[in-house]
This record gives structure tokens, sequence and C-alpha cells, in this order.
């Protein structure tokens, strides 16, 4: 029955007191039980003094308002029916051992009689068991088992009637009302936190999933400008290719003719998209740390950088107050389009964070070659100062993980031992995983660790540039 009036699919879906506490819901239990077999004394007491009714009689109404109070924990519909028929019955057996209806007007000077048809016990356990089912189940069923309440007492007292008893009916009806109503705005309070809950989740998963949708929508768009660079060349050489050949065969000029085609159409198609993704700046203009100044790329026409851009994007950031110490270690060698851009971008985005969370900071940038690919770098000192409002869009940390987990790189980036920031990266020279790259932070950059152990000894985690900064900070 339970079940069927609040919609549960099994009577396990009911509700448990203090799911978190255990031993909240034993004293709750305990409580309630005590107070069941009060009211149940209380109950039978009454049935023996006022109402005259035998000892089994007596205690079979008033255990029943008990049982049915504590029934109402986990299952108030049916202690509701149960407290119901309980108070029906015994009110029906007491007007049969009441005097019959009077055929006239009843003497002058006639007293009262008990308490009917609702005895106090019986009204206090109704009510408390009818604000469990308003807490329990939707608004139009407990109205609906209110309504019967106040059918059966107007059947019984109305229509049946008894002779010398003092009216409970209104009584009764009133307190079950008030139980109705306050149950019911507790439901309805409770359901409304609910829903504020539910959509205060679904807004911040919609935010971090369109935050991370314009993240790859930027990286898609930087990264259109270097396939289209790349079919531009296609496009030329594949028009070129038959003057350096001496007396070319028609075939091999149509193949290359073909080749041209398809590289100019592919690039009609990129200029499309690429307007599409261009209609916007992605650079948040209003930021004053997006580094937007000669050098960095920012302007939406603009080339897409490279590392040997690098040095303008640290004199940009230093114009900007900040002290910037660069180094590139290794032998230089060619690194995949795809792989510069997203270095030069994570530089930028390090250094654009660093401006504006750690205000006064030293940052060192330090860019390593190695066989296997490229390592990044980016260190800061605590800051020196209060850092002011940022009025970034929060993109930072997300983009530079997508750029690199694109490239089958990796990104780490937390707080460092002296208050300080560190951001450390590895990207595959190709932008393609290696087959035996671990998961995780890759090694440090030397075949040794930081302390010169070779071997299972060594630590996994990258070590940072060895910098002394002039704050007192002796690792970064």
């Amino acid at each position: 029955m339970n079940a069927a009036a609040d919609g549960a699919g099994s009577p396990k879906t009911a509700p448990v007191l203090f799911p978190g506490h255990r031993w909240l819901r034993y004293i709750a239990y305990v409580l309630v039980s005590l107070a069941a077999l009060g009211l149940s004394l209380s109950g039978t007491d009454e049935m023996l003094s006022a109402y005259k009714l035998g000892v089994f009689q007596s205690v079979l109404a008033g255990f029943a308002q008990g049982v049915a109070l504590v029934l109402a924990l986990r299952r108030p519909v049916p202690a509701w029916a149960l407290s119901l028929t309980a108070t029906a019955f015994t009110a029906l057996t007491v007007r049969a051992a009441m005097d019959p209806l009077p055929t006239m007007n009843p003497l002058p000077g006639s007293t009262p009689g008990p308490d009917w048809p609702w005895s106090t016990t019986e009204v206090v356990v109704q009510a408390v068991v009818l604000l469990f089912v308003a807490l329990r189940v939707p608004t139009r069923k407990a109205l609906a088992a209110l309504a019967a309440t106040a059918l059966t007492t107007f059947v019984i007292q109305g229509l049946v009637g008894a002779q010398h008893y003092s009216s409970t009916g209104m009584v009764a009806l009133a307190v079950c009302a008030v139980a109705v109503l306050i149950g019911t705005a507790l439901r309805g309070r409770s359901e409304a936190r609910t829903q504020l809950v539910e959509q205060v989740t679904i807004t911040a998963e919609e935010r971090n999933r369109r935050t991370l949708l314009e993240e790859r929508s930027r990286i898609a768009r930087e990264l259109h400008d270097v396939v289209a660079h790349h079919m531009s060349v296609i496009s030329i050489q594949a028009q070129v290719a038959p003057l350096l050949v001496e007396n070319p065969s028609e075939e091999l000029k149509e193949n290359l003719a073909g080749i041209r085609q398809n590289a100019l159409e592919a690039l009609a198609e990129l200029r499309r998209v690429l307007g599409v993704l261009r209609s916007e700046n992605p650079e948040y203009p209003d930021d004053p740390y997006a580094l937007g100044g000669p050098g960095t790329g920012v302007a939406p026409d603009a080339p897409q950088p490279t590392l040997d851009r690098l040095d303008a994007l640290i004199e940009n950031t230093r114009a900007a107050g900040l002290d910037v110490r660069g180094d590139v270690r290794g032998e230089v060698r060619p690194l995949a389009p795809g792989v510069e851009l997203s270095a030069y971008r994570i530089v930028q985005e390090a250094l654009s964070n660093a401006l504006r969370h750690a205000p006064g900071s030293t940052v060192a940038v330090e860019i390593a070659h190695d066989p296997d690919g490229l390592r990044l770098f980016v260190t800061n000192s605590r800051p020196q100062q209060a850092a002011p409002p940022s009025p970034g869009a929060g993109h930072g940390l997300l983009g530079m993980r997508e750029r690199a987990a694109m490239l089958g790189g990796h990104l780490t980036a937390a707080r460092t031992f002296q208050g300080g920031f560190a951001v450390v990266a590895f990207l595959p020279r190709d932008g393609v995983a290696l087959p035996d790259e671990p998961e995780g932070p890759h090694g440090p950059h030397d075949p040794d660790g930081p302390d010169g152990v070779d071997g299972p000894d060594a630590p996994d985690s990258p070590a940072a540039p060895e910098i002394i900064f002039p704050t007192g900070d002796d690792t970064p």
C-alpha cells in the first residue's frame, strides 16, 4: 500500500532515518517506541475508565494506536489505515455499549458522556501518522487521507450518532488538518531544496562541459591554421612539380593537377570552417592578463605562433611586471607544427596564470629538447602581493591538459612546497604517444634522476629546474 501511494517500486525504497548515522536512527526508534508504549497504556486506561470496555477490548484498542505510531516511521500509509480503522472500530463498539439513540429530546440536565468518537490518544496518534504521511507521499494523496479521516468522522458522528457524549470530531479534524499542513509545507521545502541542489549540480556540470567544448574549439581553430598552411604548400608543390621534370608525361601532369585541385578544394573548405571558428575572438580581449602584446599571436588573423616567438612572449611578460627567466636545454630538433603550437600555448597560459595569481613572483621557463619529445617546465615563486580579482574565463589548466592529451603527452600542475606553482608537461615529438609511454608524469629529461640516481630508485615525477629565486625559495 505504501509503495503504491508514494510511487516507489518496492517497499525497500522507504526512507531511512539518519542514513549516515545508524546510532541516531536507533535512538529515534527507541524514543518513538517509548512514546508509543506510553500512548498505548494511556489509551487502554481511557477505554477502561471512560468507555467501560472490557480488558481485552481496551488493550486491543490502546495498543493498536501504539503499533500504528511505530509503523509510521517506515510505512506511514498502512499506519494511517490501521489507526483510522482501530478508531472507527472502537467508536462503533463504544456506541453499541451506550444508551440507544433517544426517541425524544434528552431530559433537561442530562450530563455529557465520554469523548467520542475520537479519544485523546487516538487524536494524537492520528495527527502524528498524518504528519508522516504528508512528509512521505505527494500532497494530493495526503489530502485524500485527510478527507477519508473527515468522511469517517462524519459517518460515525453525524449519521450513526450516539447519546451522552462529548463531541471530539471537529477538534480531531482541526488537529489532523494542521498536521497535514505542516507536513506538506516541510515536504515542499525539502523538494525545493533537492531541486535547487540538482539544478546547481546540473549548472556546474553544464558549465564544465561548455568550458571544455570552448577550449577544444579554440584548439581546433588554431590547428586548422596549421592544416591550412600545409594544404597551401601541397597545392603550390603540385603546381610547380611538372616544371621540375623534363618532358613530364601526361599521366604525371594529370595526377599532379588532381592533387592540386583536391588541395585547393580542401583549402576552400578549411577557410569556411575557419570563418566560423574565428567569428569570436578566442583570446578574451577584456582580460588584462591575456598577454596580448606584440609577438604573442593573439590577433585572430595572425599566423599561429611557434617556439621561435617564445622570446617575444617572455619579454612581453616581463613588461607586464614579472621577473621571467628562460632557458632552453638540449639539441633543438624539428617538431611537428601542432607540437610547437601547443608548447607555445602551454607556456603562454602558464605565464598568464602567474600574472593573475602570483603578482611580483619570479618565474622560470625551461624548454628541454629530448630525443623522444619536448619537456616544458614553468615554475613561479610565492606571490609577493595579494592577487587582484581575475576576469579570466577559467580555461587555463583545462586547456593545457587538453593540448597535451591531444598530442599523446601529459601535463601536471601543482603547488610547490614553497608556496609557488609548477606546470610540467611532456609532448611527443611527432604528436603521437610513445608505445612504452608510462601513464602519469614522465620522468626527468636527464636519463638519471635529479640527484643522479639511476635504475628503479629514480623518482617517477619530473624534476623541476634547479633555480634559486631571490625571494629565498631554493627550489621551485
